[in-house]
């Protein structure tokens, strides 16, 4: 596991991060954090749920043995891109040996072959492939962030680890709101993860909440558009149900939305 503060390419804590333990110091430490990047090393040092404290650094000791040699960052990982970014992508929890490998999220495993290739062919990404936190890939006004922070048991968390780490988004969107413009959700959980995020931070959110769709747009009332897309999970991208072509027309759309065209 990755040491803070020891030299990691995306890690934003040193070893005097305040850790939160609990639920309650999530909320505490999310909601008084002055910056992004201090929010971002707040969150990747967190230690609140325990079962999945406990699979992420299990993960991490044991290992794929395609990747015996490296060592696993292990951490709860952050949103990435820039500050001011126009689009927001949304997606549901690090991979075992993707992000909870690599540090960075949506990097190292197949669903980020994807999502990156996408976002490449849309100009929002400076290479098509991620595969490491020192690639040199760049991102192009688009942030990339996600609802659980810590990979999950077969990649399900639980609705309390979900809701424990919600004032993580919920800080960070709050730092995003003044120039996100399109928010592209990858898949129902997130979608359903992010509308009690965005009323929390203030947006004025429908109700009943929409339900979600490859293709649905929801404008919010002097907020951003939130745009549905299947997730670049392999269980989609295999099966054809989400094709490079339906992701593409969403992200062009989100350009649109964003003012990027």
């Amino acid at each position: 596991m990755i040491v803070p503060g020891t030299g990691h390419p995306t890690d934003a804590a040193s070893d005097a991060t305040p850790v939160a333990r609990t639920p309650q110091d999530v909320a505490r430490l999310a909601g008084d954090a002055p910056s992004l990047r201090e929010l971002d090393g707040r969150s990747s040092v967190c230690r609140a749920c325990p079962r999945l404290v406990a699979w992420r650094e299990e993960v991490a000791r044991t290992r794929r043995a395609a990747y015996g040699d490296q060592v696993y960052w292990g951490r709860p990982v952050t949103g990435w891109g820039p500050a001011q970014a126009r689009i927001a992508v949304v997606g549901l929890a690090p991979a075992a040996h993707g992000g909870n490998r690599t540090g960075r999220i949506f990097t190292g495993d197949r669903s980020g072959d994807w999502l990156f290739a996408a976002l490449h062919r849309a100009g929002l990404a400076s290479s098509p492939t991620s595969t490491s936190a020192d690639d040199g890939l760049q991102l192009r006004d688009v942030r990339i962030t996600l609802p659980v922070r810590c990979a999950p048991p077969a990649n399900r968390p639980t609705t309390s680890e979900r809701d424990a780490c919600a004032p993580w988004l919920t800080a960070e969107w709050r730092f995003l709101q003044p120039t996100v413009r399109a928010v592209v959700v990858l898949g129902g959980y997130g979608w359903a993860a992010l509308w009690p995020v965005l009323r929390a931070a203030g947006e004025s959110v429908p109700s009943p909440v929409p339900r979600f769709a490859h293709g649905a747009e929801v404008a919010l009332a002097h907020g951003p558009t939130v745009l549905g897309c299947f997730h670049v999970s392999q269980q989609n991208t295999f099966t054809g149900r989400l094709t490079e072509p339906m992701l593409d027309q969403v992200l062009l759309r989100a350009r649109t939305v964003a003012g990027m065209t």
